[in-house]
């Protein structure tokens, strides 16, 4: 192809893929890119060389601007007018220093504002601005839209650092407050959060206690003459298991643990003068203890929400010269907890439950009050769950043998006989308590949707229903098929009820 220009077919060539001169063209290419790349980066710099060179107007002396200076830094200001003499109000703030007849320099030393007056020939006010000494937000704008992606904006007022727009969750906005307050002490958080922020916690307590114990004993008498001799339960005389009149009189010396015993044997073993008997007794009793406990709690995000399902007593406080006061001490199935709502629906738990009871085998007394002793479990966990998940917490596991004997001196030690001369006493306690945690996202209801309650389904019943027909309450349906055949007053939930022949119609 033949031009003006010459012959432009080579040129063409080089242009069609597949060309032999593909490696240039790609050559090119980079160097085109690199060359916009250096151009952008010199438009930003004049840029922000020409931002950093404010411009102000000094037509008079009651018409003021603001100029924004940062600490530490200085700012240089150019005037349209002359300048021959500048006059800080307060210079601790700021100071100001002419550069030439129509700039100035401003240097930022302290937080705060301050006035700067600009004279020209024969001290005539020419001009009068502020000055206000912020914080350099650049950096701190970096790092927030580096975690937020954009969504969280940092500026300066007057002198404290604002964080406005929306975060994705608590924990983010936690993040950005903690950044900023490494910059400055002083920060205004207006930030939203777009999660939601309300929390139930569905909390079931469940414990299960086991007691099993065992006591089997022996009791040896002897009644003769003046004489009388006990081996076993210790009792008086008067208050011996067995008498000297009949065997059928006898009266069950107990076992250690003070309660009847369940299985009582007794035998006269000599007769005569001088009769012996023996009386064997026998215990076993076994226990089983279940309780649950399902309390549910609403909680704000990084708010604490508490629980507690049991009673008060009074505990003696040293106060104010020696004078004794009572304070109040709970006890039974409690529970706090402070949820967080994190990115992508997350919940961050940070649970405390916690199961007490009064002990009273081990109360004390102080000035003259028995104050009782309490057996407490609790536990104290983190842990993360999305709405709807469950989480249970286990191996709360209590578990007490106790062994007690009463034997004779140096018989009892025998190995087969000694049986026969000591009571023995076997306890077994055994409690197990299991937590299960279910968190939900809580969302209020539409104005459009009925609540209800657990009283919707039934009615009081009237006079006929109930000492007639013995139902202490009724169905709305049963109300509604009553109407024209018995006088039904009163029914229902809503005091104003419509009247119509003598009959009052239940609205529900």
């Amino acid at each position: 192809m033949k031009s003006q220009y010459g012959d432009t077919s080579n040129i063409a060539g080089a242009c069609r893929p597949g060309a032999d001169s593909g490696v240039t063209t790609k050559a090119l290419w980079r160097a085109a890119s690199a060359l916009a790349m250096l151009i952008a980066t010199v438009l930003a710099l004049a840029t922000n060389e020409a931002q950093a060179q404010q411009r102000i107007a000094l037509a008079n002396s009651t018409h003021t601007v603001t100029v924004t200076v940062n600490v530490g830094k200085s700012e240089d200001v150019h005037t349209d007018q002359s300048l021959v003499d500048i006059a800080v109000g307060n210079p601790d703030v700021a100071d100001a220093n002419p550069l030439t007849d129509h700039a100035l320099s401003i240097l930022g030393k302290k937080i705060g504002t301050t006035r700067v007056t600009v004279y020209g020939e024969g001290r005539k006010t020419v001009g009068i601005f502020d000055v206000e000494v912020s914080y350099d937000v650049s950096r701190l704008n970096v790092e927030i839209a580096r975690l937020t992606g954009g969504g969280v904006r940092v500026s300066s007022v007057n002198g404290h650092i604002l964080l406005s727009g929306t975060a994705q969750d608590a924990v983010t906005l936690d993040k950005v407050v903690t950044i900023a307050r490494q910059f400055v002490p002083d920060v205004i958080n207006t930030v939203q959060v777009m999660q939601p922020q309300q929390i139930m916690l569905e909390v079931r307590f469940i414990e299960a206690s086991r007691q099993a114990s065992r006591e089997l004993g022996f009791q040896w008498n002897l009644f003769g003459g003046g004489t009388v001799a006990n081996i076993g339960n210790q009792v008086s005389a008067s208050q011996l298991p067995l008498t000297n009149s009949a065997v059928g009189s006898a009266v069950a010396a107990g076992v250690l643990s003070g309660a009847p015993p369940f299985g009582f044997l007794v035998s006269q073993l000599v007769g005569g003068k001088n009769p012996l008997n023996v009386a064997v007794n026998a215990l076993e009793q076994k226990g089983l203890a279940r309780s649950l406990a399902e309390p549910n709690l609403v909680a704000l995000s990084g708010d604490t929400a508490s629980f507690l399902a049991g009673g008060q007593f009074y505990v003696p406080v040293p106060g104010a010269l020696g004078v004794v006061t009572f304070a109040p001490q709970s006890y039974g199935v409690g529970l706090s907890f402070t949820p967080t709502v994190l990115k992508d629906g997350l919940i961050n738990l940070v649970i405390k439950p916690e199961v007490s009871q009064i002990d009273p085998n081990n109360s004390v007394t102080v000035s003259g009050t028995t104050v009782p002793a309490l057996i407490v479990r609790k536990a104290s966990t983190t842990l993360e769950l999305r709405d709807g998940q469950s989480f249970m917490l286990g191996g709360l596991l209590e578990n007490t043998s106790n062994t007690t004997q009463d034997q004779l001196p140096w018989v009892g030690d025998a190995p087969v006989l000694g049986a026969l001369f000591r009571s023995s006493q076997y306890q077994k306690n055994e409690t197990d308590l299991v937590i299960l945690v279910t968190p939900h996202i809580v969302r209020p209801l539409s104005p459009n949707v009925a609540v209800h309650t657990p009283l919707d389904n039934t009615l009081p019943a009237n006079d006929i229903d109930f000492f007639l027909m013995g139902q202490a309450e009724v169905s709305p349906a049963l109300a509604r098929l009553a109407i024209g055949a018995l006088n039904r007053p009163y029914v229902g939930h809503i005091l104003d009820l419509p009247k119509k022949e003598a009959i009052y119609v239940s609205a529900n």
